[in-house]
């Protein structure tokens, strides 16, 4: 008899049935173009393989803090306010459809 694996570690859970974002509007950044694709990049791939805000900003600051040294804080959402210190050339603030992607390295 085959066991299916266990589905209940939301890191875990199917796909998103919904199509990837394809709006990308980037409303703010202090950083090069090269990084900001990449940030976008990183971020289109993470909402497609999980559509869970918590686990998608858990990848995109991991991913950075790995390719560009730590640390890197991420914050996705439809509704929030920020004010952060960055450091130089490293803060990006764009929209994926509707979804805000702050990302910024400080610390």
């Amino acid at each position: 008899m085959a066991m299916k694996p266990k589905t209940d570690d939301p890191k875990l859970s199917p796909e998103s049935t919904t199509s990837p974002p394809k709006k990308v509007i980037i409303k703010s950044a202090d950083m090069k173009e090269e990084q900001q694709k990449e940030a976008v990049n990183i971020a289109i791939s993470a909402f497609e393989k999980n559509n869970v805000e918590k686990y998608v900003a858990e990848r995109i600051k991991k991913e950075f803090d790995k390719r560009h040294g730590p640390t890197w804080h991420c914050i996705i959402g439809r509704n929030f306010g920020s004010y952060v210190t960055h450091e130089t050339n490293h803060f990006v603030y764009f929209y994926l459809d509707q979804k805000a992607v702050l990302l910024f390295k400080s610390g």
